[in-house]
Order: structure tokens, then C-alpha cells, then sequence
């Protein structure tokens, strides 16, 4: 099995690469999602010259500026160091499908990373790290998500959707540019979308419709940053079953009576918080597999990930 390749922040790997000479290691990065992903791993701090152990930086407020600094000695600044290496390395993460960052980091923290007051006290703010930033602002598309954050069930199996949904994305649309291959991949995903955003599932049809005559290159590039811009979104319960029973709109006219009322019972169950999402998924494969049905049976919102990651045990 071929496996994706994602970027991580290094000292997740149990590298020890921190301003301490120690590392952060994450087991379920190591030990379960490297079954599928193939890390590459970068420190930027360490990337830009700074040792390890090493003084510690943070991020202070100078006028409309956020600057990264030295903690005991504001005038060594890595803010612009910072920002080239993230440029330099972007040639590098080209073909990625997803970023996982350490949290806090006033270099690779996604979001929420104190910011200070040059006398040092907080500043009352956050923000994202400096490096990290500079990546998310040139690539809007690409999937990133603290560590910490997989920890939460919703946000773990929305990143993991979306890494896995990019990678298809740059592997059979990306990598030979055609609308009819846009068409066949918004033709699997089309569901998926529907329970990320109704509104987004709408405007992706039109947009691959493409009646403003776009070129295939330029429709291609909008697609891709209104795919990822909507699986970013949470489903919930309400917009799973709204795809679950536009599902059983294509399977009923296949479906005895009595299949398709215990369908609608596990359905009903899950939105009410009774059972997860696992249970009505795998009874619409079972039918699938029992009745058929073709173009139900490529949707990826039925497998957006490998389903030995449980996933949607837990939504």
C-alpha cells in the first residue's frame, strides 16, 4: 500500500530537536496514523541554524507587528528566517496531503499560540506560529492540525477525511489535469461535501459545470480550494442524515420494506445521539453489497478513510 505523504512538525517523531533538547512524541502518530502516512519531518526552528537545547522564543507585539524573539533578549529576531525557510521549503511539501503540527509553538502552533507585550507580559492575544503561517498563507488547500487537537474525535476524523480526500484529489485529478477527470472525482465526493456544507455542495456542482467557460487549469484550482475549504467545515449529526436519507432515496426502489424501515431506524437512532455514524453507514454497505447499487457504491462518503482507524466509531 502506498503512503501518503504528510508533513510533521519533528519533534512529534520523538526527535529531539526542542528549545529544551527534548521532543514532544506522539504515539498515535507514530505507532497508528504511520500505517498510511509517510512523514517527513521538519523543525523549522532547527532548519534556520538555532541548536538544540537553545533559548526559547516567543511572539511579542511590536507596533502592528507580531515579531518572533528571543525571550531574554528581544534584539535576536527569527521572525524573517522564519518566514524564508517556510518559502524555501515549499517546493519541498509540494506533493503532501496534510501537515501535523505541535501546538504552542511560536513557530509551528496552528492557532491559539500566545502573544506577549515586549515587557513580556501577555499581550491578550494569540495567534499561529510564524513558520506555520507562512505555509497555511501560501497554501490555503493543504490540511494542517495540531497534535493535540487529533485528541478530539470530530476534529481527528475531519482532518483524517480531508488528507486522505486531498491525496485522491492530487492523484487523480492534479496529476493529469482534465475535466472529465473533475467530473468523475465530484461525482464520488459529492456526498461527502453535502455533509461537510449544503451550500458548498451546491456551489461545487455549479462551479464544475463551468459556465463561465473557465479554462481547465484555472476551474481545477477554484475546484480544489472549494473542496478543501468545505471539508474543513464539521459535519454534524443534522447534515450526516441528510446525507444518509439521500442515500436511501437511491437504494429504496432495491430495499424490502423491511430493510429499508430498519435503514430508517438506524438512521433516526444515530440522529438522535443513540448510535454513532459507523452503525447506518455499515448497514448501507451491507445492502449495497446485498442489492447493488453502482453509484452509491463509489461514493467516498461512504470510505473517506481505512476503516481499521475507527474513525467513525466515536462521531
Amino acid at each position: 500500500m502506498k503512503k501518503i505523504p504528510i508533513a510533521i512538525s519533528s519533534c512529534l517523531m520523538g526527535n529531539e530537536v526542542r528549545y529544551d533538547g527534548g521532543h514532544k512524541q506522539s504515539k498515535y502518530c507514530l505507532y497508528t496514523l504511520s500505517d498510511w502516512f509517510d512523514y517527513k519531518p521538519i523543525c523549522p526552528e532547527m532548519g534556520i541554524g538555532m541548536p538544540a537545547p537553545r533559548p526559547p522564543i516567543h511572539l511579542v507585539e511590536k507596533g502592528e507587528q507580531i515579531r518572533v524573539v528571543q525571550v531574554d533578549d528581544h534584539d535576536i529576531d527569527v521572525t524573517d528566517e522564519l518566514k524564508d525557510f517556510a518559502r524555501k521549503r515549499l517546493p519541498d511539501l509540494n506533493r503532501i496531503s496534510g501537515y501535523i503540527v505541535i501546538r504552542n509553538s511560536p513557530s509551528c502552533g496552528m492557532e491559539r499560540v500566545k502573544v506577549y507585550h515586549d515587557n513580556g507580559n501577555p499581550a491578550g492575544k494569540s495567534t499561529h506560529g510564524t513558520y506555520i503561517g507562512e505555509i497555511m498563507k501560501q497554501r490555503p488547500e493543504l490540511p494542517v492540525e495540531e497534535e493535540g487537537r487529533l485528541q478530539d474525535p470530530k476534529l481527528r476524523e475531519n482532518f483524517i477525511t480531508r488528507v486522505f480526500a486531498y491525496e485522491d484529489f492530487q492523484e487523480n485529478v492534479k496529476a493529469a489535469p482534465a475535466v472529465d477527470q473533475l467530473v468523475k472525482f465530484h461525482s464520488r465526493y459529492k456526498y461527502l461535501v453535502m455533509a461537510h456544507c449544503y451550500e458548498d455542495y451546491k456551489e461545487l456542482g455549479r462551479l464544475v459545470s463551468n459556465q463561465d467557460g473557465l479554462s481547465t487549469d484555472k476551474l481545477i484550482e477554484q475546484y480544489e480550494q472549494g473542496l478543501m475549504r468545505s471539508l474543513k467545515k464539521i459535519a454534524n449529526a443534522k447534515s450526516h442524515s441528510n446525507v444518509l436519507y439521500h442515500i436511501l432515496g437511491y437504494l429504496k426502489e432495491c430495499l424490502t420494506s423491511n430493510a429499508k424501515q430498519e435503514l430508517i431506524n438506524v438512521i433516526e437512532q444515530y440522529r438522535k445521539g443513540m448510535v454513532t455514524l459507523i452503525a447506518p453507514v455499515t448497514l448501507i454497505n451491507h445492502y449495497i453489497k446485498q442489492f447493488g447499487n453502482e453509484y452509491i457504491a463509489s461514493q467516498a462518503y461512504l470510505d473517506p478513510h481505512p476503516i481499521e482507524l475507527g474513525l467513525r466509531n466515536y462521531i
